[in-house]
């Protein structure tokens, strides 16, 4: 059955996208797939970047880790959020590896499996997941593959930064591993002392500018395209959509189009996002509403019922537009989407 909506997602610009990121890092990247590949489909973005070369993906549960399916040989697939309570049978039947983020895992996984490598965090400021660095005399024992911390504020120019890339320093030399990892995509900007071994793209990998570095460096990834459910005159003086929030202030040719914020089209882009007709720009008029937002296409005399409209997603210029992260843009295409890998 045909769907109205469509992502078209380029698996050259992600392998491009990775490679560029390993280039500006200089250590072996990793891919972050969590979230369903960032909302464009995890297995399928985990084998392209395979193609390309990468060798480490990161999922953020065991249910995730499940759901990307057998990977090919030689690759490592981590759960970021370690192994809770109820976690033991999947950590010990699932060809992953925990990244061990509190003293309850890490005392869990010497009970359950305690010759099994893992992967640990270790809070260095960001006081969200990881062993603070007092607590770190717990991990004698484990065979620690790759030590991770994460930063908070690399996508600002922060004293935070280099604090955070102290703290590491000073906590990798105390804990042995095979590896350490610090960066993501905005931290591979930052610069290689932010590299260490192997860095943990997300974001840029997508086609997310993080910071200015990754401006000209970082290709799109994705076009969004709605079919139009019905092209209306609104007569002038009258409203248009919830709220009325748009008023045409003269006779205005609309197009209804079939997307909403349930496709993760969100309501920041009230009369402010926009969508293209070849080279004519269609402004959003008024609310976005769960299914159908309407565009102004007097420029477009032959858009008809049926026909076709690519939405404005590049990333950095939509998150102006709507007042979202990239990170949220991306996240929240919705499930009615035709997923096209070309």
């Amino acid at each position: 059955m045909d769907r109205p909506l469509r992502l078209t997602i380029d698996r050259t610009a992600i392998q491009e996208n990775w490679r560029w990121l390993q280039d500006r890092a200089g250590v072996p990247a990793g891919a972050a797939v969590k979230a369903d590949g960032y909302g464009l489909g995890a297995r399928e973005a985990a084998h392209a970047l395979y193609e390309a070369g990468c060798r480490d993906f990161f999922v953020s549960s065991w249910a995730e880790a499940e759901a990307l399916g057998p990977m090919p040989l030689g690759t490592s697939v981590v759960v970021l959020h370690g192994a809770g309570p109820k976690d033991a049978e999947a950590a010990l039947s699932l060809l992953a590896r925990p990244c061990l983020n509190t003293p309850g895992q890490v005392a869990r996984w010497k009970e359950v499996a305690p010759e099994r490598p893992c992967d640990v965090m270790v809070d260095t400021g960001m006081n969200r997941l990881g062993l603070r660095p007092t607590e770190i005399g717990l991990l004698d024992g484990l065979a620690i593959e790759t030590l991770h911390s994460h930063l908070a504020r690399a996508d600002e120019d922060s004293a935070m930064n280099g604090m955070q890339l102290e703290r590491f320093r000073t906590v990798a030399s105390a804990v042995p591993a095979k590896r350490y990892a610090f960066a993501n995509s905005a931290g591979i900007c930052l610069g290689r002392e932010y590299s260490f071994d192997l860095v943990r793209p997300g974001l840029s990998v997508y086609g997310g500018v993080p910071r200015v570095e990754a401006e000209g460096n970082i290709r799109d990834v994705f076009r969004v395209d709605a079919e139009i459910v019905q092209r209306r005159l609104i007569p002038a003086g009258e409203s248009c959509g919830y709220g009325a929030t748009f008023i045409a202030d003269e006779d205005t040719e609309a197009a209804i189009l079939n997307i909403g914020y349930a496709d993760g089209y969100l309501r920041g882009f009230s009369s402010r996002g926009s969508a293209f007709a070849g080279e004519f720009a269609l402004p959003v008029l008024g609310r976005v509403s769960m299914d159908l937002i309407a565009v102004g296409c007097g420029a477009a005399p032959g858009l008809k019922e049926g026909d076709w409209v690519e939405i404005d997603y590049d990333l950095p210029s939509a998150s102006k537009q709507s007042g979202l992260s990239q990170y949220e843009l991306l996240t929240t295409l919705g499930s009615r989407f035709e997923r096209r890998w070309v």
